[in-house]
């Protein structure tokens, strides 16, 4: 029987996959909805990521989430790119439209942006912000932020090449920079690290004075411990230090807006994944 037949079917593609949260956070966002849907996990191999794809829709599928290493891939199979897929050239949202095109969204940046303006309580106008690395995780998410009118985006990655060569993607939008790590001068008023280094508690070599006692820091990683780079913020004085956590369902949100045309309430289940998350 065809899956369309049965339940409204979701999933989430990537390699690995074992980790994701994702089917916990969109079976809540459906019960507080009350949206009949099934969401589940797929491990997929690297060779079969556009069969897959194409197979789930053909079958009924009605949505998918993309994760590490396939959002670029996912950007290039679709025929329709959202503002924000296009910029980022890369996707984590797909799903077929009233022409039944197959349309890319990606919804990082504005989970990252909802997390830390609502959930966070922070502010990005006007701010100066210093944002770590330069791969599909920063690509994802510089639209958004530069939307919150910054007053300054500096990137800052290990290899100062790539740095340069995103901010220029991202120049029309507003103040935004590459500088070389050890070239970094004063405090800035956020600091985001997109990178996943910390998890394995490696850090970028960045000169001390990058902090204040009035700095905020974001991780967009996140675990049961404090990671890395939060760990560094704190011992260099930041006022307060986050991890990605919120990010993870804020994003989800959006996408499940982008599915089933209703906003999920995300604080409930935040709350919960914080209070698994420390057993």
């Amino acid at each position: 029987m065809p899956i369309d037949k049965i339940i409204d079917q979701y999933r989430v593609l990537g390699n690995p996959i074992h980790q994701s949260k994702s089917p916990n956070i969109h079976q809540a966002f459906a019960a507080a909805t009350n949206q009949p849907l099934n969401y589940q996990a797929q491990l997929v191999a690297e060779k079969d990521f556009e069969h897959t794809v194409r197979q789930f829709f053909v079958a009924g599928g009605k949505g998918l989430n993309i994760t590490v290493p396939f959002k670029q891939r996912a950007f290039a199979m679709a025929q329709v790119h959202s503002p924000a897929a296009a910029k980022a050239e890369a996707a984590n949202t797909l799903y077929l439209n009233a022409q039944a095109q197959l349309v890319a969204d990606n919804t990082d940046g504005l989970g990252l942006v909802r997390d830390i303006c609502h959930n966070l309580k922070g502010q990005l106008n006007a701010k100066r912000i210093l944002v770590l690395g330069a791969g599909g995780a920063v690509r994802g998410v510089l639209q958004p932020i530069l939307a919150q009118r910054p007053a300054q985006v500096v990137i800052a990655n290990r290899t100062y090449t790539k740095a340069c060569d995103l901010a220029a993607l991202f120049t029309d939008l507003g103040a935004i920079e590459a500088i070389p790590m050890a070239q970094l001068q004063g405090s800035f008023d956020w600091i985001i690290n997109g990178t996943s280094a910390s998890l394995t508690g490696d850090l970028p070599p960045l000169p001390k004075g990058l902090v204040s006692n009035a700095s905020r820091c974001y991780d967009m990683m996140y675990g049961a411990q404090t990671t890395a780079f939060n760990q560094w913020a704190l011992d260099q004085g930041a006022a307060r230090a986050d991890d990605g956590l919120g990010m993870l369902v804020e994003q989800a949100a959006q996408s499940f807006h982008l599915w089933r045309g209703v906003l999920p309430p995300t604080a409930p289940i935040l709350l919960n994944l914080r209070a698994e998350l420390k057993g």
